[in-house]
């Protein structure tokens, strides 16, 4: 007959507490290991947050700065740092790059009021391109909206210009009111089918008004994003001035930001 030993009261609150010690030991050995992780990824990819900023510059304006970009850029590649999961189905560069962006925009979008004539007449240069892009089938000239407007071809470039960071935000986005994609994939460990077919079509109905654009403009947009040249450099390959590919650029934005509009209207 086995006698069975039964633990004194103090023997079992000693293991129970040194189970608790062991948990407690190896939850923080755990938390600092992923801590440590998430430390070397941040100091890997800093250099990203700079280079997407750089990218940026064009739409930095007062009270916003070089380094308000950077901090903003930095948070994102934190965040992303802390959320990201493997079963994103994406890798941690694709993510960070997603996240630091969207931080960024975020940044842009807080800034990037414009004066309220100036966002009438953005409206109304955008139902004009709309109104010509339905009936002919393409963008209207330069100066074909510069003089359904009343103004100069010189003063188009420069309202479009002024609106470069709103289009920028929401070509961006799938829609006006979305969050950026960033946001989206952080909140939950996969997309919903129907969201990420919306991201999907969005992205192939970009590359196809992208297609749509003239050549020019459409060289512009490759060679800025694709290649990621600098506008200068953009310049030093087409012999022009520098000011005339910010203008070009604005230009393209403000086609595709039509185009995009017409596709989710259509």
């Amino acid at each position: 007959m086995t006698v069975e030993t039964k633990k004194t009261f103090p023997q079992q609150l000693t293991e129970d507490n040194n189970e608790h010690l062991k948990t407690r030991a190896k939850n923080a050995y755990n938390g600092q290991k992923e801590e440590s992780v998430n430390n070397e990824l941040i100091t890997q990819f800093l250099p990203m947050v700079h280079k997407i900023v750089q990218r940026a510059v064009t739409y930095i304006k007062p009270p916003l700065s070089y380094e308000d970009l950077v901090s903003a850029g930095a948070v994102g590649l934190i965040k992303a740092a802390r959320d990201y999961n493997p079963s994103f189905q994406a890798e941690f560069k694709t993510y960070a790059y997603i996240r630091i962006r969207g931080a960024i925009l975020d940044e842009l979008r807080n800034f990037s009021l414009l004066p309220p004539n100036m966002e009438k007449q953005i409206r109304q240069a955008t139902q004009i391109s709309l109104e010509i892009t339905n009936q002919t089938g393409k963008a209207p000239t330069d100066e074909e909206l510069a003089g359904k407007l009343q103004i100069t071809v010189d003063k188009l470039y420069q309202m479009l210009e002024n609106a470069r960071t709103k289009h920028f935000i929401s070509i961006d986005s799938s829609s006006e009111n979305s969050s950026p994609l960033g946001d989206s994939l952080a909140a939950a460990d996969t997309l919903a089918p129907d969201h990420q077919l919306e991201q999907n079509e969005l992205i192939d109905k970009l590359a196809e008004a992208i297609q749509q654009l003239n050549e020019r403009q459409r060289q512009v947009i490759i060679l800025y994003y694709q290649q990621e040249l600098t506008m200068k450099q953009i310049a030093e390959v087409f012999n022009i001035t520098e000011p005339r590919v910010s203008q070009l650029h604005a230009r393209a934005l403000f086609n595709l930001s039509v185009k995009l509009r017409q596709w989710r209207d259509g």
